[in-house]
């Protein structure tokens, strides 16, 4: 890092912009500019905010690091620099399909094509195949990478490509996956534990009597009064249901289920399954498994679930709602903000190397051929059509945390103790939307300045008409009209793009290491009668030696922080310059503090801590 001082005799006058410009040497040498000072003849001190890269022969005009709306902006030099600025950006960060019915992402083939100043500091470190690979040579299991077809021989083999990496939750499940309690706990707080919802009416398609599960009710009360009390809860697969599993390899035909699996909140409080139905549609030849069955019958319905919901977790928990959703904010924020809007400001820090990741995800993990199509059921166009199948979902309302908790019915603490995502979740929520409330306040004195700010409309549009797809049931706002609405609106983008992303991503090698209790893929179909499972035909189900080994690989680089990463409220790079936003900051920061030391103090002594929702644990954006 170098600084440098430059001295101007004759006065300059009042500075409105600072233009840059860099001689191209014989080699390409580009400059990453943070900021410039400029020290006046009576004294003052005026920050030019840069953080961009300077490339080639560009130059690049800058604007003092006071925050601007279009408003504010009185001369035509300023205007015209303001519109300059967004019509050279629309013209580098380009909308693209994708597939049909995505949300639309970046038009750019490859990581090297993207605009330099969203592009990684190091390519390598963030390509998948060559982190996959020393991710397997970090866990020794890079013997068996190549072993496709091999079968493992008991569950005892699997900690064959375990037990040299354990650590106190991956070695927690692996002893304690096949208890009901495990099972149900993953539900609340692993990491998938958005699909549970109270259930206020068993469905015709799962035909559960009083006499199949009268032996797992704890209350002396009928099925029917326990659903009325509130005590039974559901998670359903249908999603799931007629996706193609994949048959890129010939050699290992792989199934998929679309399970409906009834939970039950004992007197203990705890949530345990008590019904499971691997298929949609009711009939002969697809049982109810109770855990009045034998032990493998019971154990293999579960594992079908566990397996099932990996499949939602990567495409649709994890893949669709936090990747593809932060990367149309993102892209959106570049197209309609200019750098000295301060909502650009705000939201620039959340939305690092988002655009970045998702390219390079594209070009070599979720591609045709790709590396998911290695070891998930889903690969070879399966998650393709889950993401299509999803999108109707993918609402307004259902990315407000609180919102979404609540439609669920799970929202009572007193009710459902042990749900820590919730608690957290709403923790930080709550952190996020204050801080957003401060910093419109300072920009925003009324209801009538948002309505009028032009390049705020317009970002809410894109993504709307871009993002969503102009689809009006998704509860995506066209026009905001309120400052009220507008801080909702900012802590959606914000606490997607760091929180939910970091409370469904970073937990995944410790819930998902241990295979039998994730399989990415089944090697033979769902049973369709009871009393036959052996302990060898589950072993023959669960994922091949080379498959496993992949799928290691992939949970483990993606459960790994980023070399300097910046976490939730950490803010280096200085975009704004007023005093007022920086005591926001500061308040903000302090209310995540307390946020953590409440989280550690309840962790103590756990043997399942929760702490993906930890403020110094959530990365500020979407960049693994």
């Amino acid at each position: 890092v170098d600084s440098y001082d430059v001295t101007v005799e004759e006065d300059l006058g009042e500075i409105q912009l600072i233009k840059i410009e860099k001689r191209k040497y014989w080699y390409q040498d580009d400059w990453y500019l943070k900021y410039m000072t400029v020290k006046t003849p009576v004294g003052d001190y005026l920050e030019f905010p840069c953080y961009r890269w300077i490339t080639d022969e560009k130059e690049v005009v800058l604007r003092d690091g006071k925050a601007k709306l279009p408003r504010d902006d009185k001369t035509q030099i300023l205007k015209q620099h303001r519109r300059k600025e967004l019509e050279s950006r629309q013209k580098l960060y380009r909308w693209k399909e994708w597939h049909p019915g995505f949300p639309l992402s970046i038009d750019a083939h490859s990581h090297s094509e993207l605009p330099r100043d969203i592009q990684f500091d190091n390519e390598k470190g963030i390509d998948f195949i060559l982190n996959y690979t020393k991710a397997m040579e970090n866990l020794y299991v890079n013997r068996f990478m190549h072993m496709f077809q091999s079968s493992w021989s008991d569950f005892a083999d699997f900690e064959r490509i375990f037990v040299r990496i354990s650590n106190t939750i991956s070695e927690y499940v692996m002893q304690h996956w096949r208890e009901d309690f495990m099972f149900g706990y993953q539900f609340l707080n692993g990491c998938n534990p958005v699909l549970i919802r109270r259930c206020t009416e068993i469905p015709k398609k799962l035909p559960v009597t009083m006499d199949m599960v009268e032996c797992s009710l704890e209350r002396n009360l009928t099925l029917e009064e326990e659903v009325k009390q509130g005590n039974i809860f559901i998670v359903d697969y249908e999603l799931l249901d007629g996706v193609d599993a994949n048959k890129t390899d010939p050699c290992t035909i792989q199934y998929l289920a679309a399970p409906i699996c009834l939970l039950y909140k004992n007197l203990e409080k705890k949530i345990v399954p008590i019904a499971i139905q691997l298929g949609q549609k009711p009939g002969p030849d697809n049982p109810i498994f109770l855990p009045s069955d034998s032990t493998y019958d019971w154990l293999l319905a579960k594992i079908w679930v566990r397996s099932s919901d990996f499949h939602i977790h990567q495409t649709v928990t994890h893949l669709l709602r936090t990747h593809l959703v932060s990367e149309v904010f993102s892209i959106a924020m570049f197209r309609q903000l200019p750098a000295v809007h301060p909502l650009f400001k705000l939201l620039v820090p959340h939305m690092r190397f988002t655009i970045a990741i998702n390219t390079k995800a594209r070009e070599q993990l979720i591609c045709e051929c790709g590396l998911f199509d290695k070891a998930n059921a889903t690969g070879g166009g399966g998650h393709v059509q889950m993401v299509q199948k999803a999108m109707k979902d993918l609402t307004y309302g259902s990315l407000c945390f609180p919102e979404e908790i609540k439609a669920k019915g799970m929202d009572s603490k007193e009710d459902i103790p042990y749900y820590f995502y919730r608690d957290d979740g709403i923790k930080v929520w709550e952190a996020i939307k204050s801080f957003a409330e401060d910093v419109i306040h300072i920009y925003y004195e009324s209801d009538e300045v948002v309505c009028e700010d032009v390049e705020l409309q317009a970002f809410v549009k894109d993504i709307y008409v871009y993002g969503m797809r102009g689809v009006k049931a998704s509860g995506f706002p066209k026009t905001i009209r309120t400052r009220e609405t507008l801080a909702e609106y900012l802590t959606v983008i914000m606490f997607t793009t760091s929180a939910q992303h970091a409370a469904v991503n970073f937990g995944q090698y410790d819930w998902c290491s241990w295979i039998p209790n994730a399989p990415p893929t089944m090697r033979c179909p769902p049973p369709t009668e009871k009393g036959t499972v052996t302990i060898e035909q589950i072993v023959e189900s669960l994922p091949d030696r080379g498959r496993s080994c992949w799928h290691l690989g992939a949970v483990w680089a993606l459960s790994q922080f980023q070399d300097k990463e910046l976490f939730l409220g950490m803010y280096p790079d200085e975009h704004f310059v007023e005093k007022p936003v920086k005591e926001a900051m500061a308040k903000f920061r302090k209310n995540l503090d307390e946020i953590v030391n409440t989280i550690t103090e309840r962790n103590k002594n756990k043997k399942l801590p929760y702490y993906y929702l930890s403020p110094d644990r959530i990365p500020n954006s979407v960049a693994v």
